[in-house]
């Protein structure tokens, strides 16, 4: 999984999977973590969803998680603002998320 962290922010790669049956967050999919939301990918439900999904799954507020690239694209690039002194405990998160799923390409 794609993680990288700067000045305060720790910028992740998703995967964005709409329609599903219910949100979830877990696996990867060609490097990049796997959100499934069940919104459709209309008027950026699906976004919104993915971002919410993610910000719980990690624990930290919706509002920490900004979408920075991929917009109309199933794979985006999202930040995470944290403080420096919780930088490790989110990447390790992010890490057990990505691991709860094999790698598909």
């Amino acid at each position: 999984m794609r993680v990288g962290a700067q000045n305060g922010t720790v910028r992740v790669e998703i995967l964005v999977r709409p329609n599903a049956s219910r949100s979830f967050v877990g696996g990867t999919h060609d490097g990049a973590l796997v959100v499934r939301v069940a919104a459709p990918p209309a008027e950026g439900r699906a976004n919104r969803a993915a971002l919410r999904a993610l910000a719980s799954a990690v624990g930290v507020r919706p509002q920490s998680i900004t979408l920075v690239g991929g917009a109309t694209s199933r794979k985006k690039i999202v930040e995470i603002a944290t403080p420096p002194a919780r930088e490790e405990l989110l990447r390790s998160r992010l890490s057990l998320l990505g691991g709860l799923g094999e790698d598909r390409r």
